[in-house]
């Protein structure tokens, strides 16, 4: 279910209109783009209007679901340059945001990427992150507590969307993100002269002759120059990878080299051009500092811009191009240019037609650049999608994989945990403690409805569920639940392993060891009080289907997000609500695992296909024992002596006294029926008898 997809059933909902008012002057919004969902910007530059830009939604481009299920959508403005002019949230389902934290601190969250830009590696962070170097291409911004699955998916939304935007329409990479580019090694230097770097394929050489050009023009009708012979040199064109330490270091000196490196960003490519003959890619019009017109580089069909560098660092050249046109031209990292694919340089050559309005025509010749492969890394991680957050939490996961390793050994093999009282009692509330402290509270892993919810409103609306991912606690958590609801039901969640569950109990029996006597309902009211929350589920997922919002806020029938997610830090009438029922919990035990919670009696439902009775009953047991119905905290054994395992919470207390001579009454009554064989005592040596 993890895996399955679906497609995308989102559109963006703003009008010109509406994003006028978003983005007011000096900037105008054009009329939409006919091929691309975007809207350009423009604005006044003193009599002309120049593009400021495009604004577009991130649900049009990246439909990524959030927590609830539900995408984010944010309204994104960038300038030309990739830069962010606006990023604002227009509509999200986040519960956390929605009657938790408030969406304040979402708000703020989404104000910081404005003035940043995609050629920085934007990483969600906090102040202690900001000691960076200015120059470095990595920028931190402040994450926000509670809500870390929710900010890292918005994250994704914005960075996803503004790519895709970037590349159709200001030239950036095919939605290639810098961190998933390969990289030029910088530990492959060894020394070689021009010929050694040929040889390599470091260095590419391409010969144009003066007949290939006569051929390209045939049949245009271009005036022909004067004949020359076709196999003379029209241009004579070398390539090199500068930036790469065996070409740099060995045609730049020490000085030159570093200073390229000082030129040049992080993640940023520089190519040594070299040309001679008479004509070359350097024209009349060619300045400084500037773009050539005569030289283009694509790869995979993307244009890639190329800038010259201004450098004029010494090379070690052979004495036959000592004299060639040789310019550095950059390319910048957000480019996207990737090292393991072919550049696919080319030299234009225009000649004119006619001679009163001259009508000029272009011809290309390729150059195409490959760098050798062993010269290349491929990228180690990407920490912005799912999979980097998993490598992030790595060892948080570890501990939790042990703990649940040792409960199923446990659970499965329970006789020394229950040999006695008190070694059952330790476990039990040390596993509590760990269940509440590190699960809940630390690692944020308190399951709820909400994840059911979510799915449903994802399948509902034919959305994928890779947004599961983005929680790995989460995921970890419900297949152990998915897997131990076929062996045992539904007790391993909600007596071991629920955050809200675990602080009910340890608070109830912080309240017995107080004195506080517990009441213990009649059966029948018990009974008819546990199907209230089967009711409430069937209200929440209906609502889910049919009225999201709604759904939205009947989930807060649960008071874990108050408890566990936000630790109290609310308004008052959810803490009043999440108070109350740990009160209630002191005098009713585990009130509301036992008659509201929506969670429990889905994982009491989905528990019906467990495949074992694992709880041991003698014939005895209900008839006429019932030691362990009245000693049952939850109430789930009938007067039968039957296990009701929808409702069972897994304690272990009646496998303890099942097990114990001096606690179960048929073992106590037969221990007395044991007849005992009456001998004589030993005589001691010396004695009379």
């Amino acid at each position: 279910m993890l895996l399955a997809l679906a497609g995308h059933a989102a559109a963006g909902v703003m009008t010109r209109a509406g994003i006028q008012k978003a983005l007011p002057p000096p900037l105008t919004v054009g009329e939409r783009d006919a091929q691309l969902p975007v809207w350009p910007i423009f604005k006044q530059d003193a009599t002309t209007t120049v593009l400021a830009g495009y604004v577009f939604e991130s649900i049009d481009f990246a439909p990524i679901p959030g927590f609830s299920g539900t995408p984010f959508n944010l309204l994104v403005a960038l300038d030309p340059k990739g830069t962010f002019l606006e990023v604002r949230v227009l509509s999200h389902h986040e519960p956390v945001f929605l009657e938790g934290l408030g969406e304040g601190p979402l708000f703020r969250f989404a104000d910081q990427y404005r003035g940043l830009s995609l050629q920085q590696n934007i990483k969600i962070g906090s102040n202690a992150n900001r000691g960076e170097q200015s120059s470095s291409a990595n920028v931190y911004i402040d994450g926000v507590a509670k809500a870390t699955a929710s900010v890292r998916i918005l994250n994704q939304s914005l960075l996803s969307s503004a790519l895709r935007v970037a590349r159709a329409r200001l030239g950036f990479a095919a939605g290639q993100d810098p961190d998933r580019v390969a990289r030029v090694r910088q530990d492959t230097y060894s020394p070689m002269n021009w010929e050694a770097l040929l040889k390599a394929g470091l260095v590419s050489h391409v010969r144009i002759t003066q007949g290939m050009v006569d051929k390209a023009f045939d049949g245009s009708g271009v005036e022909q120059p004067a004949a020359g012979h076709e196999n003379d040199t029209f241009s004579d064109v070398y390539i090199a990878w500068l930036s790469a330490p065996p070409v740099g270091r060995n045609l730049m000196s020490d000085a030159g080299w570093k200073h390229l490196l000082g030129r040049i960003d992080e993640g940023d490519h520089a190519f040594l051009v070299i040309a001679s003959g008479p004509y070359t890619f350097v024209g009349d019009r060619f300045v400084r500092g500037a773009v050539p017109d005569r030289l283009t580089l694509k790869q995979n069909e993307l244009p890639l811009e190329l800038r010259d560098l201004d450098l004029d660092e010494p090379l070690a050249l052979p004495a036959s191009l000592r004299g060639a046109d040789a310019k550095v031209f950059r390319v910048i990292g957000p480019a996207g240019l990737d090292p393991t694919h072919a550049l696919d340089f080319a030299l234009r050559v225009t000649r004119e037609k006619g001679i009163v309005y001259p009508e000029r025509i272009a011809r290309s010749f390729a150059l195409r650049y490959t760098l050798p492969a062993e010269q290349v890394t491929m990228p180690a991680s990407d920490d912005k999608g799912w999979q980097g957050i998993w490598r992030a939490r790595a060892w948080e996961l570890a501990v939790l994989a042990a703990a649940l390793a040792w409960l199923t050994v446990v659970l499965a093999r329970p006789k020394w945990i229950v040999a006695t009282p008190a070694r059952l009692a330790r476990f039990r509330t040390g596993y509590l403690v760990f269940t509440l402290v590190f699960i809940g509270w630390f690692a944020q892993g308190q399951l709820s409805i909400v994840n059911i919810t979510a799915v449903v409103q994802a399948v509902a609306s034919g959305r994928d569920l890779g947004f599961l991912l983005y929680d790995p606690m989460t995921v970890v958590l419900w297949a152990f639940v998915a897997l131990t609801l076929l062996v045992w039901g539904r007790g391993t969640f909600c007596g071991w392993l629920c955050p809200f569950g675990a602080l009910q109990e340890l608070l109830a029996q912080a309240a017995r060891f107080a004195g506080v006597r517990r009441i213990r309902l009649h059966r029948e009211l018990d009974a008819k009080l546990k199907r209230v929350k089967y009711g409430v589920l069937a209200v929440i997922v209906g609502l889910a289907v049919m009225s999201p919002a709604w759904s939205d806020r009947a989930v807060e029938v649960e008071p874990f997000k108050t408890a566990i997610t936000l630790g109290f830090v609310r308004s008052w009438p959810f803490v009043a609500w999440a108070a109350g029922w740990l009160l209630a919990g002191a005098f009713v035990y585990k009130g509301f695992c036992r008659y509201l919670c929506p969670l429990g009696a889905g994982l009491g439902l989905l528990g019906r296909v467990r495949l074992l009775r694992w709880i041991p009953r003698r014939s005895e047991c209900g008839t006429p024992c019932q030691t362990c119905r009245h000693r049952c905290e939850y109430q789930a054994i009938r007067p039968t002596g039957t296990i009701v395992y929808e409702e069972c919470f897994q304690c272990l207390d009646c496998v303890a006294i099942h097990d114990s001579a001096q606690r179960c009454a048929p073992l106590i009554a037969k221990e007395r029926d044991r007849v005992i064989p009456i001998r004589p005592l030993p005589v001691a040596a010396g004695s009379r008898t």
